[in-house]
């Protein structure tokens, strides 16, 4: 029994009209990922970046060489506001992580690349990254991680993201 089961018990126990069972699930995704918040800054602490500065760099890093997005790209990749994208990528061209340049393709345009520091500080962030999340799953099996990786994707689609 963890705290989830004895928080779910406690609510039964004092509200039985009410079902509380969306918390057997949602209360574990929940201290999960505080979890992952923990393990993932300590991941990317190795590499010198912050949570949000992986985020930027492991979008460009993801598209392949020559590793650049635009900042509409980079937002929609991250999920954040236009002005926080111009804020992030200004402090990245600032610790040389990225550059930007002019988009050929549209004489108004940007593009922001990685630099070689950027590709090297996300690629060393990546292999810190997948050393931990695998120590987090290693008491599951495949099977169990497959289902429970169908699972969140299902709940994950069923918002539109």
């Amino acid at each position: 029994m963890d705290e989830v089961d004895q928080i779910v018990a406690a609510w039964r126990r004092e509200r039985p009209d009410a079902d509380v069972s969306a918390m057997e699930v949602l209360s574990r995704v929940t201290r999960l990922a505080k979890h992952l918040d923990r393990l993932r800054k300590q991941a990317f602490a190795i590499a010198d970046l912050d949570s949000w500065e992986w985020d930027v760099l492991a979008a460009l890093r993801r598209t392949g060489p020559p590793y650049e997005l635009s900042p509409g790209q980079l937002v929609a990749a991250t999920m954040v506001t236009s002005g926080t994208m111009t804020n992030r990528v200004d402090r990245l061209v600032e610790r040389d992580l990225v550059v930007r340049r002019a988009d050929p393709a549209d004489r108004r345009g940007v593009l922001v690349s990685l630099t070689p520091g950027g590709l090297s500080r996300v690629d060393a962030a990546l292999d810190a990254l997948l050393v931990r999340e695998h120590q987090l799953l290693s008491g599951l099996s495949p099977t169990d991680r497959a289902a429970i990786a169908a699972g969140l994707a299902a709940l994950t689609n069923s918002f539109g993201t």
